[in-house]
């Protein structure tokens, strides 16, 4: 485990998860690309975000739900995944990924980008974070910061924007780090981007495991 710490590893996934023993984990972070709502909507006249959105590779239903399970069984008990979904699964829900775990909802976070992007009718201007715990479910002893709000207002850089097409918002995920971790802890990202949560670890004195590379079906930065 030591050697895989606090760097930006560049492996499968699911390989780096395959290496990690039961319930090593305090934390995670998973943002699978799976382009929900982004395959839905094709104007033509996306910007450069968009464009590098969509030309990544799609992550199949098996696919996460293999990460899903895996991530299950290094996290220890109590801990949280944060998965990011996007407005097509939250309205359709993920119950079938998470079918192979003891994975429970217990609260979702709605990141305002603070920036209107495109859509048919509404425009879409957030993504959501939905707060998994493994059982048993208990908040207390668990989570230690309650003045994290479930909408979170948080515009992006330029310099973010332009690392990754999947940057998400440093400050929630240092608030939700703080809360649910102590120092010295474990936070995994198993398809890390831009390893925004490594420099989150970094400045709050976590030790991060995590890697930005995946299978050639799956998802590639």
């Amino acid at each position: 485990m030591q050697s895989l710490l606090n760097r930006p590893l560049n492996i499968c996934g699911l390989e780096l998860l395959s290496k990690l023993t039961d319930s090593s984990i305090h934390l995670a972070f998973f943002d699978p690309q799976y382009r929900g709502v982004l395959d839905k909507m094709k104007y033509g006249n996306e910007g450069e975000r968009q464009r590098g959105r969509s030309a990544l590779h799609q992550m199949s239903e098996e696919m996460i739900i293999d990460f899903i399970t895996q991530i299950h069984r290094v996290l220890k008990p109590s801990s949280y995944l944060m998965l990011w979904i996007d407005k097509f699964h939250l309205c359709e829900g993920v119950r079938d990924w998470l079918e192979n775990t003891t994975f429970q909802s217990v609260d979702l976070i709605t990141w305002d980008k603070c920036k209107m992007g495109m859509g048919y009718r509404t425009r879409r201007q957030s993504e959501y974070l939905l707060i998994l715990q493994k059982k048993p479910i208990k908040a207390k002893t668990t989570w230690n910061l309650h003045n994290i709000r479930d909408v979170w207002s948080e515009k992006l850089s330029q310099e973010e924007i332009k690392l990754h097409p999947h940057s998400k918002p440093k400050g929630l995920q240092k608030a939700l780090i703080e809360s649910c971790t102590k120092e010295g802890d474990i936070v995994l990202d198993p398809a890390a981007g831009g390893f925004s949560v490594l420099e989150c670890c970094r400045e709050l004195g976590r030790n991060f495991v995590g890697t930005n590379l995946a299978p050639n079906h799956g998802k590639e930065n």
